[in-house]
């Protein structure tokens, strides 16, 4: 018997809304195997679900750097009750730009690029923001507002690196063990996030080991200064053991059954446990911070408009430490959002295995810069894709669906703000770690079995978590990659052959992906799309996927015909590399 959901599927498949996005059944010749329409909105609300604590966790970290609230004193002004109520409007403010600027950016983000990436301001660069750059309250090298015209003017210079394709190509070119490494590092470093204090406090602090068991009530802390440092009776907070098996093995039991929503279930079930107040494990205890959280929980629907922290950016471009702090996002958000993009579009089988490139790439990149510039102008630190991104694609997101019904809800949490921020942290936590385990399976295609791979490979993936910072595993990664591998190949050129590494032959070549430094639209603006990617042979295909993973559309996968009767072909007869006819016998690209 055909369902109520067959029926959906199939009438917006075959719409106009189905050839956009690309499911199956739409017709177009490059739908994406397995998307349906309603598995893409379950998992957009699961990815929405998993980040819906940023829009409370980046309006608390960035209203403590005071933001345009000016401090007359040299104390940090922590006892003038004026000031502080000016950063109490900031705070709010920010609730209402995080959740629009990650609303209008993942949108964006699903409706041009078609990815499954949901898009919001970054956590880490926002901390980098309010604590290094502007300081806390004011302290820093900067203001707030000359903080935001740097955000505002990076935001640009991304949007014109990813037009010329620089973004892209720099991405492209690291070797594949290192890319397989990212994704695997990024697993452990939200798997870490999941267990932590922004979660579900498994793990806490220790004086002597850096990180120890957590999850003691806060009457054991070992100072009020210290929070989430156990001294004594760890792992006592019912909380912990509610996020454990409710958020986590509920979940992990309902994914092993196939039970669809199985992270969105748990997520919301830990969170109903979690509201009333006369229990051990309320989020709203009787105190005067629960207090405040549980009246703002009691709005329900209420709308803040931005008072104080709309459009204040002060272009100040002629001061030196403004350049300082613009150079450090760059370099930051470069590496952090080029990671986290190709490991989402790895995770979801949309990067293709012969250009190293994913689906949409320049698109997506404008829209992280120009999502980046609009921010700054909301008052916020820099956008970026969200690593939790991983939650809505492990329940199936394929599309840019996805994306587009979590910056909905993302939408929707402006005007519902005091339910949406009131998901607690150990809610979210187990399907943190779920998703971290599930993102380790790229470890079984790296390349072991040459010590100048694995090594640079090991580096990135305990980097990431070690650092809690993507772009250090990277940075580490190459620049580890490029000594074990640029040594032996400089003695080897200059011993003319004879100093060779004696398993060099299982290492893994390392060749530049076909397709260039040009990106697509000016492929197509000089006729040259596809062109080169012709002329490649099979054995070189092979070459640049060493997991011998082929894409179901790309030449490798030619079942009708030879791949060279095919490249005759198509040289021959000047059919067009774009029709939908040829589209079956060429590598996919964006």
């Amino acid at each position: 018997m055909v369902s109520f959901a067959d029926r959906l599927n199939a009438h917006v498949a075959y719409s106009w809304i189905g050839r956009w996005f690309r499911l199956e059944g739409s017709g177009h010749a490059r739908e994406r195997e397995g998307s349906r329409f309603t598995t893409e909105i379950r998992a957009g609300l699961t990815t929405w679900a998993a980040m819906a604590y940023i829009i409370s966790v980046n309006a608390s970290i960035i209203s403590a750097s005071g933001g345009p609230c000016v401090c007359e004193t040299n104390d940090q002004c922590l006892t003038d009750d004026t000031y502080l109520s000016c950063v109490s409007d900031v705070q709010r403010d920010l609730i209402t730009s995080t959740a629009a600027i990650s609303a209008l950016s993942s949108v964006l983000m699903g409706a041009l690029a078609n990815l499954p990436v949901g898009m919001a301001p970054g956590l880490g660069l926002n901390a980098y923001f309010t604590y290094s750059v502007v300081g806390f309250h004011g302290s820093g090298m900067i203001t707030y507002q000359e903080a935001l015209a740097a955000v505002f003017l990076e935001g640009w210079i991304f949007f014109f690196l990813s037009l010329l394709g620089l973004r892209q190509w720099l991405a492209r070119i690291m070797p594949n063990s290192l890319v397989l490494a990212v994704g695997a590092g990024i697993g452990l470093y939200i798997a870490f996030i999941g267990l932590g204090s922004g979660g579900l406090n498994v793990v806490g602090g220790d004086m002597t080991n850096f990180v120890g068991l957590g999850g003691c009530n806060p009457e054991d802390w070992l100072s009020p200064d210290q929070p989430y440092f156990c001294n004594s009776r760890v792992l006592r907070n019912p909380t912990v053991w509610l996020g454990v098996f409710i958020g986590g093995f509920l979940t992990v039991l309902l994914m092993v059954y196939r039970i669809k929503g199985a992270m969105l279930i748990g997520i919301f079930l830990t969170s109903i446990i979690s509201w009333p107040r006369p229990t051990s494990v309320t989020y709203f205890p009787h105190t005067e911070a629960g207090d405040e959280l549980f009246a703002f929980f009691k709005q329900v629907v209420t709308f803040h408009p931005l008072g104080v922290v709309g459009n204040v950016l002060d272009y100040n471009y002629g001061k030196g430490k403004v350049w300082y702090a613009l150079v450090t996002f760059l370099y930051v958000d470069i590496l952090d959002t080029t990671g986290t993009l190709y490991s989402m579009a790895k995770f979801a089988g949309l990067r293709d295995p012969v250009t190293m490139d994913f689906e949409g790439s320049t698109i997506a990149y404008c829209v992280d810069a120009f999502s980046i510039s609009m921010g700054a102008l909301m008052g916020t630190s820099p956008v970026t894709a969200f690593i939790e991104s991983a939650t809505g694609i492990s329940e199936g997101g394929k599309t840019g669906l996805t994306a587009v019904a979590t910056g909905l809800m993302f939408f929707v949490s402006i005007f519902f703000a005091p339910i949406f921020a009131s998901i607690p942290p150990w809610a979210t936590g187990g399907a943190l770690v779920i998703v971290g385990s599930l993102m380790m399976r790229n470890v079984v295609s790296i390349n072991w079995d040459y010590i100048g791979d694995a090594v640079p490979a090991f580096l990135t993936i305990i980097i990431i978590p070690f650092t809690y910072n993507i772009a250090y595993g990277v940075i580490v990664g190459i620049f580890s990659y490029v000594i074990l591998n640029g040594i032996p190949l400089a003695l080897r050129k200059l011993s003319g052959d004879r100093v060779i590494p004696p398993n060099l032959d299982a290492s893994e070549p390392w060749v530049v992906p076909p397709g260039g430094i040009v990106p697509i639209w000016l492929q197509h603006l000089t006729g040259r799309y596809h062109e080169d990617l012709l002329d490649i042979p099979m054995e070189q295909q092979q070459q640049y996927n060493p997991d011998n993973h082929h894409h179901r559309r790309s030449v490798t996968s030619v079942d009708t015909a030879s791949q060279d009767h095919v490249v005759n072909v198509v040289k021959d007869s000047h059919i067009n590399v774009n029709s939908p006819m040829e589209k079956n016998h060429t590598t996919f690209l964006p």
